[in-house]
């Protein structure tokens, strides 16, 4: 009988160790060597540099304020762009705490961006995204604030706009999603100008 549970807890051992070698240690090792060789800058995070210092990642969002920036979407990771605590804010679209927070944001997009009552204002300017994260806002958004940027920081509305135009990245594959402006690539750009 022992000689039988040997037979075959010996082969099981062997079978178990070589699968733990091929699929936990090589087979990774290998998808890693292959990602930094083909795709190096995706591989490591989509980084961001200003200079020879990473300022972000172009696939997660930042929070910027003042009104020199341009503003990301609302944030409901953690405590705002936590990238520890990605999530949504979970709350339906009848809910009346999602709907009070909605008329906050409308009333204070208006107000920061001098926006006459009756404009409309673009759904991700004060909504979050399914993360909490997203890095992109939409064209007709980042317009609106064109304006107040140009006057935040003393140039005009031409030269904030044709950044803006320059940082709007088109659909995927020309079909997939929407026209999107990278909020960090688009404040870099300014800063970079100045």
């Amino acid at each position: 009988m022992i000689a039988g549970v040997r037979r075959q807890l010996i082969p099981a051992i062997v079978a178990f160790l070589a699968f733990t070698v091929l699929v936990g240690l090589l087979y990774p090792l290998a998808i890693t060597g292959i990602a930094q060789v083909a795709f190096s800058s995706q591989a490591d995070g989509s980084l961001v540099k200003h200079g020879s210092k990473v300022v972000g990642s172009s696939l997660i969002g930042q929070d910027f304020s003042a009104p020199e920036y341009f503003h990301p979407r609302p944030s409901s990771a953690g405590d705002g762009y936590d990238a520890m605590s990605s999530s949504a804010s979970n709350l339906g679209p009848s809910n009346p705490e999602f709907l009070r927070g909605v008329r906050e944001r409308i009333r204070q997009y208006r107000a920061e961006n001098s926006l006459a009552p009756s404009q409309e204002i673009p759904a991700d300017a004060v909504t979050g995204s399914g993360s909490g994260l997203d890095p992109m806002i939409s064209p007709e958004n980042a317009r609106l604030q064109a304006r107040r940027v140009a006057d935040a920081r003393g140039i005009s509305l031409d030269e904030v706009m044709a950044l803006v135009s320059a940082n709007t990245s088109g659909r995927s594959l020309g079909f997939l999603g929407e026209p999107g402006v990278n909020v960090l690539e688009l404040n870099l750009a300014l800063d970079k100008q100045a």
